[in-house]
């Protein structure tokens, strides 16, 4: 899949490596205060408890946590996806 670089539309300044399929840019430092909540249910506060790094790079990880703030749930597709996408960021690392 090839990536490329555009500038986030919120604050116009950094760049974010995004993909064809992307239709917004958002760069980690706009979407961090969307990421602050509390999150009650043990099972998701454990599933989000992953390293600061894997929601700077993926835009995915950052998306999937400010619906379940937002909305207080996920669909078991979300959740298999996003368990996905840490696994293979863990194996990379």
């Amino acid at each position: 899949m090839v990536k490329f670089k555009q500038k986030c539309y919120k604050c116009k300044k950094n760049y974010v490596l995004i993909s064809s399929r992307q239709r917004y840019s958002i760069c980690y430092d706009c979407q961090k205060a969307e990421m602050k909540g509390n999150i009650k249910d043990p099972k998701m506060k454990k599933m989000f408890d992953i390293p600061e790094e894997f929601y700077r790079q993926n835009s995915f990880l950052r998306d999937i946590k400010v619906k379940y703030i937002k909305w207080k749930e996920l669909t078991e597709k979300q959740v298999a996806a996003f368990k996905k996408v840490v696994k293979e960021m863990k194996e990379e690392a």
